[in-house]
């Protein structure tokens, strides 16, 4: 699940994962020592990652499974003879069966792109360098930094430019900085990578080599300059509006006018520099850094961003290092599964609205729907109980709660392709021009009314997010399917699956970061000082906490996961106080399979995140991603409840009984 920030950076299930087989619980580990294993040992013993996988548990099930429908409507589409030009069928069908044409793929080589390298080529000083960058950028290509138009922060009813750092090749600028073995090793193997792909292209061995040396000495003091991925979570240091004239004297180099010119932006007044230091960096980069070194480092990025979809010697030699090098993957996965994905990030609504219509009920929906009430006045009800926060800022959460926006499924509002060439012709420039024709959507937006309509994931996906700007929560349909949602389970199944989901969703608006925005999405303080310091001394548990967890002496960072670590326990606590007031005035429901209703809310929490990652994979997990191991975010929260330590009778000293003083609980 992830929380949706400024772009930074888990479909349907067979009928024999609908019923959770709680008879196959690990016996062999005692729920009170290891909750995770006791519950997923036996799958993961009995499902080992296959190679084209990093990481294998209950989201790529899910994920395997809707390719699966993904597939045939994909094939039923590029089968079509002659559809109406324009139409869904047509740009689907037409933007897979060019994927899928690995003939002419392999038989054009480079060639669809020899047009943009000839441009960077063509770059004779420094002030050629920003209108190249601006027109790489209007096609999906971003080196140097990120710009978009996104919400402004702190007038949520308009929209406001946002630029932000980037320019790297590797994941974050610890991969560039830190000074350990593994590091030093990455980096080795990225340099390797780099002179084979710029050989790739036509330079020599020993020029591919020299051009590595370049990239890297460029990206590594953009790495010094850049926020660490846990300074990135605090919103309020990435908020720094200027007016044009200031982002002029910040960053003269930039030649701001001319490159919003370049880059189709309209005149604005006024723009949001993320991170000041990595501008003023960019800025001194553009003067000290040669052309031809600038040339090199344009050139590289065009090559790293469109390998995959040019011929079989690119996309092998990408994913050696970004595949199986950094996470451990063994083979490269079909070319129809790539594709496919391709096509849902490049035509998302339009393959969507084929999918909802095989994949989610209008049942399903109003179920979901009501499920989300009760957690809602779940949430509102513990707000009410809880007694570390005053009167006047429990009033402002309540409003918070209350306008909070709910998408289920699919939007209201289906996003309009017209104007988009998509043929059957090379397959790269498809995705360019599908990049470019979403950078236009976007950057249109500035000036106009905001569009709450709107939606960050496509309705195949399976994830979930809450939106602090907007104040919603969005579930698409791909992840309203079994084992996190099944219409026609039980209650203790569907709340400590979905529900848990749900309740990790609502509690984002509420955590170190989500609490930051006020009940329109204003990047405004409504709390009151006491509360607020009652609610870091509370964190800092939760930080403690996680910060004692580790694996294979690798530990979990307390401060970046923070925010997810605090949603996942309030999210099962909400779910649990709203599961048992959905029990109210019922009969009592009784075991299944020898397990309590409690019982199974808890092992379908556990289900949820059942997962096993290779070592590679992990690593990267515990030092780029905001979300803890799937161990730690079965057992952390769990350890923390009493109502757990009650349905499987944990004591004090099991291990599963968190210590009092790393026992966390916030909402």
């Amino acid at each position: 699940m992830i929380k949706k920030r400024m772009k930074l950076p888990v479909a349907m299930m067979s009928m024999l994962l609908v019923i959770f087989a709680f008879s196959s619980c690990v016996k062999k580990v005692k729920p009170t020592e290891n909750f995770f294993m006791y519950v997923n040992g036996d799958w993961i013993k009995n499902n080992p990652i296959p190679a084209t996988e990093s990481s294998w548990g209950s989201f790529n099930e899910l994920r395997d499974a809707n390719r699966k429908l993904l597939h045939k409507i994909l094939d039923s589409a590029a089968a079509l003879k002659s559809p109406q030009p324009g139409s869904n069928a047509q740009l689907i069908g037409d933007f897979y069966a060019s994927g899928m044409d690995s003939a002419a793929i392999e038989k054009a080589g480079i060639t669809p792109v020899l047009p943009e390298l000839k441009r960077i080529d063509a770059i004779k000083d420094h002030k050629d360098i920003m209108p190249v960058i601006a027109h790489l950028q209007r096609n999906g290509i971003f080196p140097m930094f990120w710009v978009m138009v996104d919400l402004d922060a702190k007038v949520s009813d308009q929209y406001a430019l946002y630029f932000s750092q980037g320019g790297l090749g590797l994941p974050n600028k610890e991969y560039y900085l830190s000074q350990d073995g593994k590091s030093d090793t990455v980096r080795m193997e990225y340099k390797a990578h780099i002179a084979k792909m710029m050989q790739l292209t036509g330079e020599t061995e020993s020029q591919g080599k020299k051009d590595a040396d370049v990239i890297m000495d460029i990206e590594t003091g953009l790495a010094k300059a850049s926020m660490s991925p846990v300074e990135l979570r605090d919103p309020i240091a990435s908020y720094n509006k200027m007016t044009l004239a200031q982002a002029e004297a910040l960053a003269p180099e930039m030649d701001w006018k001319n490159y919003l010119a370049a880059s189709g932006i309209q005149p604005v007044s006024s723009l949001i520099i993320s991170q000041p230091k990595f501008f003023a960096k960019v800025n001194k980069y553009l003067t000290t850094v040669s052309v031809d070194d600038w040339k090199i480092y344009l050139k590289w990025h065009l090559v790293h961003n469109t390998a995959r979809f040019l011929s079989s010697n690119f996309v092998n030699e990408s994913f050696n290092f970004y595949s199986k090098q950094l996470y451990g993957v063994k083979v490269l996965e079909p070319r129809w599964k790539r594709v496919q994905s391709m096509t849902d990030m490049a035509l998302g609504d339009a393959l969507g609205q084929e999918y909802v219509k095989r994949a989610f009920s209008p049942e399903a929906k109003q179920r979901v729907l009501a499920m989300i009430s009760n957690l809602k006045d779940a949430l509102k009800d513990r707000i009410t109980s809880l007694d570390w926060m005053n009167a006047s800022t429990k009033k402002e959460a309540y409003e918070k709660l209350n306008t909070l926006m709910v998408k289920i499924g699919y939007p209201d509002k289906w996003k309009d392709y017209n104007g988009l060439k998509i043929d059957r012709e090379a397959y790269v420039l498809n995705v360019m021009r599908s990049d470019s024709f979403e950078y236009n959507r976007n950057m249109n937006k500035l000036g106009k009314p905001v569009d709450r309509t709107e939606w960050e994931m496509t309705p195949p996906t399976i994830n979930a997010y809450y939106n602090p700007a907007m104040n919603e929560i969005v579930f698409p349909a791909g992840i309203l399917q079994p084992p996190f949602f099944d219409a026609k389970a039980d209650d203790a199944i569907n709340y400590g699956g979905i529900g848990a989901v749900i309740g990790h969703e609502l509690t984002h608006g509420f955590d170190d970061e989500g609490r930051l925005y006020d009940s329109k999405g204003n990047l405004k303080n409504w709390w009151t000082k006491e509360d607020s310091v009652n609610f870091e001394k509370k964190t800092q548990v939760v930080v403690h906490q996680f910060n004692h967890y580790d694996v294979d002496k690798l530990p979990i960072n307390g401060k970046l996961t923070l925010g997810e670590n605090i949603a996942d326990l309030g999210g099962l606590t909400i779910a649990y106080a709203a599961f048992k007031k959905a029990e109210e005035g019922k009969p009592e429901a009784g075991k299944i399979d020898g397990y309590t209703p409690d019982q199974r809310f808890f092992i379908g929490w556990a289900r949820v995140w059942r997962s096993h990652e290779t070592p590679e994979a992990l690593r990267q997990q515990i030092l780029t991603n905001p979300h803890s191991p799937s161990v730690f975010r079965v057992n952390g929260p769990l350890s923390n409840m009493p109502a757990f330590y009650k349905a499987f009778d944990v004591k004090q000293g099991d291990a599963m009984m968190a210590a009092d003083s790393l026992r966390g609980q916030i909402w």
